[in-house]
Formats: structure tokens, C-alpha cells, sequence
């Protein structure tokens, strides 16, 4: 059975959906080959009920971990949908920009056309893009400036000028802004909200912007902005995007002029410099000074920059600072709508390290994943962001703890005592955290490799048949056209043509059984492939951020840590030792509850213990078995016993 996901067409974005793979039942890669049995590994670690137990060694199926974050599309979802709080702040800023060239095999009709939900046809290739099927469209708009031709209000005439203007094959065509509306504003204030937006910022600078809102699910507003990226004059003609320039010398200085500039320059000395052979080699001199040593141009072309002169208006356009200014600016007209309607919201247009925060940031989840949420399912998505925000709810806890703590006047035992176990509280959850996350990327890792050699070999395998049909197809021809007296070409040519025809067997038979492998019996199927393992590796580098987040939390609450350390240093240690192990059992039940309400069915004893004897290590706690034992403890009351049998087994081995 063919591997279910959902390939959305060009232009589709990431609000009106994603481009992944959702598989419906992770059995799908097998067959009853045996030679599939790594496959029957692979997917098997899918199929695991969400066991969190860290991989030792090998890839027995049944002990390897699995990342339950990831591809549990198919496991129904536990917990309730996380609902807003009274009093949370949730405005959303997202700003997305993104450039529509034709050397990506995009077009600006084309783009128009998906935004608008219309049909329009493309003058320049003889395509008709018909996006009138689409779903989610509640507004659009076309704004020009005073000079632009009024024609243009037809989008499908402003587009094809942009494409006929354009003759470049890489040409950029277009800038795309694709932008996230607030919620707490109505439909009416959304629009007003955008217009605003479009004339202020893009239509009073000379560009045209062609605006659509879609809202496919009635709670995900967001506009879709197209803009031209080539400068009109007055008269509403297209300017130049870069001009050439020719560099030139006078008294052996070299200068840049444009040819209307050099046309004036010429008359002060400047001369451009002409390609001559001097030897084998060619010299750049100006034609003066080639007359005076009686040389020969080499070609007509005069020496030049290598990209020319940017349009000031165009560089601007395209400069970061001009970025940046655009996103502020949504995030302050945002804003301004926002407080009129009297919402306590705010957006900010900032990275969270911008604003000073250690936070991670959470990644666009998009229709497609909530859908997956709504029916009960879990998103790979939505599952990275719960676990963000519980990391971030994390960081933000032990931040708060830590203040408290600094401004208490603490010269009590008692006191130390709590702070410098508050303080390990807290880097033992980040240290759980990081060898939870860093586990699955290294498991995601595992399963990456699994495939992308396979896949990589089709991908090889495909191109070189693909070579020998040509090679096949070239030889027949030329055996056609051959005369009827070159018997000697004709027998090589016959020669040749057996010689790749039996290549494309052997190729055409690799190729059939790299397709049952992975399931597919039409090459074209193999996209899925390409599209899992973009996912997987997306989705990896998500989780290398989480733990690489917790690690520098991590390392910043060692240094608070070490800091209680030496204001500790006043009171008797042994009586601050038996204080803190008075607390130890409660902190680490803490520990434990935590770090089970977060992670779920993700919760795993051993790691735990991992992670605590990490942190006294890091520490440079002298009593690492006592506090071992507490963990063990809570264990033993609240766990099966075979779990209490096994860790007794493991330990008398140790002492063996």
C-alpha cells in the first residue's frame, strides 16, 4: 500500500498548508521480502508505543528508541487540546518574505493567480494557471501608485508586463510577503489593518501590490502580498534594475561610468579599456595606449563591473535594512490597530534573542498539523511546540526561582540549604531535558541514514537511465541516417546499441527493486521519499535546537549555582550537607513529578537517573551514591518490582 501524504501544488504556503508527509499506517514500507528486514527495524521504531528508553547499541526493534514527537500520526491523541488562559497574551507576529523568480521555476502570473483564487494566463510561457477551485479567499485587492498605468488594476495585465519586461531566465520577478493577521481584530479592522499597511510602506515608495487575505479555517487569517521589484519613472515606464558600467581609466585611475555618464566623462580624459593581445595573453589597456605599441583589439567588448549598477531604489528595496524597517513596521501599525480595539495583545516583530530572552522560539505549525490535532491526532509540528513551551515554561520557572532566591538575605544553614537544592532542582530538569532531545535527534539521525543511501542510489540509478535512453535514442538516429555503404559505423553503432540496451536492463532491474523496497512500484511515487526525509531532517534540527537551548541554560544555572557555592562557604559544610539531604528526597520527587507531567509517556526512570548522576557529577557532589539512593527510593515505592529487580540486578554486576 502506497504511502499516504499530501503534496500541495506550486505556491502553496505555509499557512494555507505544509508540504509533509502523513503517514497513515507505518507498515506501509513492508512486503513480504525478506530482504526488507532493516525496513521491518525502521519501521517498527515507528510503531513503538511512544517508549522513551535511549538506544544501546544495536537496532533490536525491540529495545531501540523512537521519537514519539516525530511520527506518531497514527497513534491517537491522550491529552486535552491546550486551551487559552485567562489573562495569556497571545497575539502572534509572523512575517514571511520570499522573492518569486523565474530561475526557481516560478512565475509572477502564477503566483497572482494562487493568491487571488482566479484563473490568469501567462503571456510569456502559454500557461493558464486556474486556481479558482481553491478554497479560503475572503478578500483581494490590486493597489498602484499614481504613475502606474490604470490598466493594471487587471492583475493579469500588471503580471504580464512584469513577465514581458523580464527576459532574463533567472530573472526575479516579484517579492512575496506572506503575513499572519491578528485574531483579536475583526474581518473590517483586518483589511483596514493591510491597507494601511500596503500603502504606506509599498504603494508610496512606487511599487505595485497585489494583496489577497485567505482564511482557510476561519481561525487562521493571513495576507498574501505580491510586489514588483522593478522602479517605474514619472511616466509609468519600467526602470532599470541594473545598468552597466563600464570601468575606465584616466592617468592611471580607474573609474566606473555608466554609458549616459561616460558620454559627459569622455570629454574630461576617460577612455575605456579594450581587450589586446600582447603574446598569448590578452591585457585590458585603453585604445591610446594600444596605438602608441601597435597592438590589436582582441574583441569589441569594453572591460566592465561584473553585475553592473544597481538601481539606488532597487538596491534599497533589496537591502537588509530596508527588511527590517518593513517588519517593524507591520509589528507597529499591528500594534496600533490592536490597542484601538482595546486588546491587551501586543506582537513583536524581535527574535526572542533580540529582546534579551533564552527562549526558544516556536515554529510555525500551519492548517494541516491543527487539522491532524482537531481529529485527534498528534502533529509532528504541534508536539515540537508543546514540548518548546514546556521548556520555555521550564526556563522561565527556574529564572523566577532563582530571583527569589537572590533577593532573600540568606545566612541561615537552612536556607543555603534550600537555594543550593532549588538550584540543582533546576539544572537536573535542564540536564533531562537535553539527553531527552539530544536522543531523539541522534535516533532521527539513525533513521535518516537508514534511508537516504537507498534513496540517494535511486536518485543515481534514475539519472543514468535516463542518460542511456538518450545515448539509445542518439544511436538509432544516427543508424537511420547512416549511409548505406558505412558498413564499419553501422556494425559499431549495432555493437553500441547492444551495449546500452543491456545496461538499461540491469539499470531498469536495480531501479524495480529499489522501488519495492521502499514500497512503490512508479519512480514518480518516490517524491514521498524526498519529502519524509526533508521532514526527518527538518525535524531533527528542531530537536538539536531544544537541546542545545537546555545545554546553555544548563551551563548558565551552574554558574548561579557555583555562585550559592561560594556564599555557602560561611557556614559549616557537614551541617549544610545533612540539610540538603534532608530536603534531597523532596526535591528529587519534584524532579520526578515534573519531569513526568512534561514529557509524558515520554518519562523514563533510567534517564532520569542518568541525568542525576550527571549533575553530581558536574557538581562535584562527594556523596553521589547517597544521592543516587533517593532516586532509587522513589522508585521502589512507586514502581513495579521488576524494575526494583532489574536495577539490583544491574547493580551487583557493577560490584562483580
Amino acid at each position: 500500500m502506497p504511502l499516504a501524504s499530501r503534496a500541495l501544488s506550486e505556491g502553496d504556503c505555509g499557512f494555507c498548508g505544509s508540504l509533509q508527509t502523513m503517514p497513515q499506517h507505518l507498515q506501509v514500507l513492508l512486503s513480504s521480502s525478506a530482504r526488507l528486514d532493516k525496513y521491518r527495524r525502521f519501521d517498527r521504531r515507528y510503531l513503538s508505543n511512544r517508549l522513551r528508553k535511549p538506544a544501546t547499541g544495536s537496532f533490536d526493534a525491540d529495545r531501540v528508541s523512537i521519537v514519539p514527537t516525530l511520527f506518531s500520526f497514527c497513534k491517537k491523541k491522550q491529552n486535552k487540546p491546550v486551551r487559552r488562559q485567562k489573562g495569556e497574551r497571545l497575539a502572534i507576529y509572523h512575517l514571511e518574505a520570499k522573492v518569486v523568480s523565474r530561475g526557481a521555476g516560478r512565475s509572477a502570473v502564477a503566483a497572482s493567480a494562487y493568491l487571488s483564487c482566479s484563473r490568469q494566463y501567462n503571456d510569456y510561457d502559454g500557461i493558464q494557471h486556474d486556481y479558482t477551485k481553491k478554497q479560503g479567499l475572503v478578500w483581494q485587492e490590486v493597489f498602484l501608485p499614481a504613475m502606474a498605468p490604470l490598466e493594471w488594476k487587471d492583475r493579469e495585465q500588471l503580471w504580464n508586463a512584469v513577465e514581458e519586461v523580464e527576459t532574463a531566465k533567472d530573472s526575479r520577478l516579484a517579492r512575496e510577503f506572506v503575513v499572519a493577521l491578528p485574531i483579536e481584530l475583526n474581518r473590517e479592522k483586518q483589511i483596514a489593518l493591510l491597507q494601511e499597511y500596503i500603502q504606506a510602506q509599498f504603494v508610496s515608495d512606487g511599487m505595485c501590490a497585489d494583496a489577497a487575505i485567505h482564511d482557510t479555517d476561519g481561525h487562521n487569517p493571513h495576507a498574501h502580498i505580491l510586489l514588483t521589484v522593478r522602479p517605474l519613472d514619472a511616466q509609468g515606464k519600467w526602470q532599470y534594475k541594473t545598468e552597466k558600467e563600464y570601468l575606465c581609466m584616466k592617468n592611471g585611475e580607474e573609474q566606473g561610468f555608466t554609458a549616459s555618464e561616460f558620454r559627459a566623462a569622455q570629454n574630461e580624459g576617460w577612455e575605456k579599456q579594450y581587450p589586446y593581445k600582447i603574446g598569448k595573453k590578452k591585457v585590458y589597456m585603453v585604445p591610446s595606449e594600444a596605438k602608441v605599441q601597435g597592438l590589436v583589439r582582441a574583441d569589441k567588448h569594453p572591460k566592465s563591473t561584473r553585475y553592473g549598477r544597481q538601481n539606488p531604489i532597487s538596491e534599497r528595496w533589496n537591502s537588509e535594512e530596508q527588511l527590517a524597517a518593513w517588519r517593524a513596521a507591520w509589528a507597529d501599525v499591528s500594534n496600533r490597530y490592536l490597542e484601538r480595539a482595546g486588546c491587551e495583545e501586543r506582537i513583536d516583530h524581535r527574535s526572542n534573542a533580540a529582546r534579551g530572552l533564552d527562549e526558544i522560539s516556536t515554529i510555525h505549525e500551519g492548517p494541516v498539523a491543527r487539522q491532524m490535532e482537531a481529529i485527534g491526532l498528534i502533529s509532528d509540528r504541534c508536539e515540537i511546540n508543546r514540548q518548546i513551551r514546556e521548556q520555555n515554561k521550564l526556563i522561565r520557572a527556574i529564572r523566577d526561582e532563582i530571583t527569589r532566591l537572590k533577593n532573600t538575605i540568606m545566612t541561615s544553614v537552612p536556607a543555603l540549604a534550600k537555594a543550593l537544592e532549588t538550584a540543582r532542582k533546576g539544572i537536573l530538569l535542564l540536564r533531562y531535558s537535553w539527553l531527552y532531545h539530544i536522543g531523539a535527534a541522534e535516533n532521527l539521525e539513525k533513521n535518516i541514514q537508514l534511508i537516504q543511501p537507498d534513496y540517494e542510489r535511486f536518485l543515481e540509478v534514475r539519472r543514468l537511465l535516463r542518460e542511456k535512453s538518450k545515448q539509445k535514442k542518439t544511436l538509432t538516429v544516427e543508424l537511420k541516417t547512416l549511409s548505406p555503404t558505412s558498413f564499419l559505423r553501422r556494425s559499431e553503432i549495432k555493437r553500441e546499441l547492444v551495449a546500452v540496451t543491456e545496461d538499461m536492463e540491469e539499470l531498469r532491474s536495480e531501479l524495480s527493486m529499489l522501488l519495492s523496497e521502499f514500497g512503490k512500484t512508479d519512480p514518480d511515487n518516490m517524491k514521498e521519499i524526498k519529502q519524509r526525509l526533508d521532514a526527518m531532517t527538518a525535524n531533527k534540527t528542531g530537536l538539536e535546537t531544544i537541546a542545545a537551548k537546555a545545554a546553555n541554560s544548563m551551563d548558565a544555572e551552574v554558574e548561579k549555582y557555583r555562585a550559592l557555592q561560594e556564599q555557602a562557604k560561611v557556614v559549616d559544610a557537614a551541617e549544610l550537607h545533612a540539610a540538603r539531604m534532608e530536603l534531597r528526597g523532596e526535591m528529587t520527587a519534584a524532579v520526578r513529578e515534573k519531569v513526568k507531567d512534561t514529557f509524558g509517556k515520554s518519562y523514563d526512570y533510567n534517564r532520569l537517573r542518568q541525568a542525576d548522576r550527571d549533575v553530581s557529577e558536574l557538581l562535584g557532589e562527594t556523596h553521589p551514591d547517597e544521592q543516587r539512593s533517593v532516586l532509587h527510593q522513589l522508585h521502589h515505592a512507586q514502581e513495579q518490582p521488576t524494575a526494583e529487580k532489574q536495577y539490583h540486578t544491574h547493580k551487583n554486576e557493577q560490584e562483580l
